[in-house]
């Protein structure tokens, strides 16, 4: 936990960053305060070199801040105990960031680190919330693709929360697991097989990481290690996952089933999703409360099938079970296809015991006194004549009415009984829909997909297509065309409505460009780079252009300017000037301003800066004074607002009379300025 050039910093007007509490590849996490809300969250911030670096091009896949938006809002998606929430997300000049839920404790890598392997009861009691929390991000369609000890983090109080949803995507059959230029994103140690070689992702690769994750918890060791993330990725797809009783000796069964289960290298034998992996892992938990050593029948559930074509060794055909014989003749020729002539034998009638005769099953007479009598001998059975003439006629006839039903039966489930689906690609979705109903079709619907060659409202592709063979019955799924994609008209919308509006539109949200705006209010999106109507591909990128509001102008101080280039100034500004009085003043020039309202700061557009302007010093008349007595004179000269100086004529007789003044009699003087007063 440290201290960085960031801390102390304000973001968006907002948080304010404190001490640094954890730092990855990609982000630093700090300790912040939201000003607004008087509350503690987390602040993760991008570095500021990721962007930069990262390619151009139209196929350079999500920048480093579009993953931190995507993080945001798939985060926001979900509401569950178990997943850090995300408030907010923002950038500030530059520095990009996400506000979070703040989770005082330690990461699941730092339990592993220093405690080790963990008993199999404290490992399922960590991994079941982990599960639980990703099983509600399935339920929503989304698909973390980073699951591992360092997106685990177990709070002080004991709660396990999932973080870091920066690489989460909607879950689809198309779903690449790929950043910029096929790059495989992820940690390499939990990646599964499928990624690796194909980088498509689902559900069931987060339960592959899951099942890495136990391993790792029972044994304290990952099952697969290398050198180099290569050799990684390549024990993934041709390695099992062994049981972690080869490690730790001693573990139940059932957990070994559960983990091998779960980290099937085959992507279908694993369990579907969280939620069905919950369930499980839920199972195996009662197991171990209960003492189980052993749970035959939860073990056989976990153990994975034996599909066809894997390579394990045939079962012993000893244990097999006797078939028992066919009843009747008719029920032995299901089992036998031809019955040779040969293989028929004529039946012997049982033997009588010597001494008897007579039919079997009745006693015979005692035989008389004197030499006994030999029994008669029993003639064999002789055939009725002309038998064997018309028994090999009859085998071949049925021989032949069995081969013939077997093939009229072959023909008509593999293909007499089907009909040919007729073609609807480019009719309308009311033609599609009439033409299937003829063919006694039933009709569903995918997502529409927008297409440049294809209008609006036609079909753009079905499945099955015309010419496959279907049933009386069947269900064709048709794909209609959203026709080209054009970017839509966002102008006027708030930030969060626009970019809602770009998501619907199968559009990617790039940044948001801040830009001042006389007419927009703060917040409202101006317009969008490309523009509105311009036609792209799904997945392009459009950047918002969003208002800042009207743009705040300097205003300055020019008091003491002259007023005229001061109305010029402003003008040109964009601010406007207005004069609210005229003043004498003995210190300013006329013309010059005397005193503005506002003195300094910043005004918007239009508004004005009211200024006084002086008038320079009051003038007054000076008075004509002349030929009054001296006292008479300077009184009228002060009355009238001057000050006076008297002074002596050169020709001075003492008569005390006014001559003249100087300034002289009518001229204009500035008030309280000084007048001479000559005197004789």
């Amino acid at each position: 936990m440290e201290s960085d050039a960031l801390s102390g910093r304000v973001l968006d007007r907002r948080y304010r960053l404190g001490r640094r509490i954890d730092r990855g590849g990609m982000a630093s996490v700090y300790e912040a305060h939201d000003l607004r809300l008087d509350r503690t969250v987390a602040v993760k911030v991008m570095r500021a070199d990721l962007d930069a670096a990262a390619p151009d091009g139209p196929d350079s896949g999500p920048t480093f801040a579009e993953r931190f938006v995507r993080e945001a809002r798939a985060a926001a998606a979900l509401s569950h105990p178990n997943v850090v929430a995300v408030y907010d997300q923002g950038e500030d000049d530059g520095v990009v960031f996400l506000a979070m839920e703040l989770v005082r404790g330690r990461t699941l890598r730092a339990t592993l680190r220093e405690e080790g392997r963990l008993h199999p009861a404290r490992a399922l009691a960590l991994v079941e919330p982990v599960v639980a929390a990703l099983a509600e991000a399935h339920r929503a369609g989304l698909v973390h693709r980073d699951v591992k000890p360092e997106n685990v983090l177990i709070a002080d109080d004991g709660r396990v929360k999932v973080a870091d949803f920066g690489l989460a995507r909607a879950i689809t059959s198309h779903t690449r697991h790929t950043a910029t230029n096929g790059t495989v994103m992820g940690t390499v140690a939990y990646l599964a097989p499928e990624l690796v070689t194909n980088q498509r992702a689902d559900a069931r690769a987060d339960v592959y990481a899951l099942g890495i994750l136990l391993f790792e918890l029972l044994t304290g060791q990952q099952p697969h290690r290398g050198d180099t993330a290569i050799a990684v990725a390549f024990q993934h797809v041709h390695e099992d996952v062994p049981a972690p009783s080869t490690v730790v000796p001693g573990l139940p069964p059932y957990l070994d089933a559960l983990v091998r289960r779960a980290t099937a290298r085959d992507a279908a034998l694993r369990p579907a999703d969280a939620g069905v992996l919950l369930h499980q892992v839920r199972r195996v938990s009662s197991a171990l409360a209960a003492g189980l050593a052993d749970d035959p029948e939860l073990t056989v559930d976990l153990t994975l099938p034996v599909r066809v074509g894997d390579t394990d060794p045939l079962p012993d055909l000893g244990t097999l079970p006797e078939q028992a014989p066919p009843a009747s003749p008719e029920r032995g020729l299901h089992h036998t296809a031809v019955l040779q002539a040969d293989q028929v034998r004529p039946v012997a009638p049982p033997r009588l015991p010597p001494g008897t005769a007579g039919r079997p099953g009745r006693p015979s007479r005692p035989a008389p006194d004197g030499p006994p009598r030999r029994p008669a001998p029993v003639p064999a059975p002789v055939p009725a004549p002309g038998r064997r003439r018309w028994r090999g006629p009859v085998v071949l006839l049925l021989v032949v009415a069995l081969v013939a039903g077997i093939a009229g039966g072959a023909f008509w489930f593999g293909w007499g009984r089907y009909d040919t689906a007729p073609s609807v690609v480019g009719l309308t979705r009311a033609q599609a829909e009439r033409t299937l109903a003829a063919a006694d079709l039933e009709v569903a619907y995918a997502d529409a997909l927008y297409d440049s060659e294809a209008p609006a409202g036609t079909v753009l592709r079905a499945d099955p297509g015309g010419g496959d063979r279907v049933l009386a019955g069947d269900t064709v799924t048709l794909t209609l065309s959203l026709g080209k994609l054009l970017v839509p008209r966002v102008r006027g919308l708030d930030e969060d409505a626009a970019q809602d509006a770009l998501l619907a539109r199968q559009l990617d949200f790039g940044e948001s460009i801040r830009r001042f705006s006389e007419t927009v209010p703060e917040g409202t999106v101006i317009g969008s780079s490309p523009d509105a109507g311009t036609e792209l591909r799904p997945g392009d990128t459009v950047d918002l252009v969003v208002s800042k509001g009207r743009r705040p102008l300097k205003v300055g101080n020019y008091v003491g300017e002259p007023a005229a280039k001061v109305q010029r100034v402003l003008e040109r500004r964009g601010l406007v000037m207005t004069v609210v009085g005229q003043e004498y003043s003995d210190d300013v020039a006329v013309g010059l301003i005397i005193r503005q309202d506002p003195t300094g700061g910043r005004l918007f557009r239009g508004e004005e800066v009211r200024v006084v302007v002086s008038l320079g010093p009051e003038l007054i008349e000076v008075p004509d004074v002349r030929a009054f007595g001296v006292s008479a004179a300077e009184q009228t000269l002060r009355d009238a607002g001057f000050e006076v100086e008297i002074r002596r004529e050169d020709f001075y007789p003492g008569l005390g009379i006014a001559t003249r003044t100087d300034p002289g009699a009518g001229a204009m003087a500035p008030k309280g300025s000084t007048i001479v007063l000559y005197t004789v």
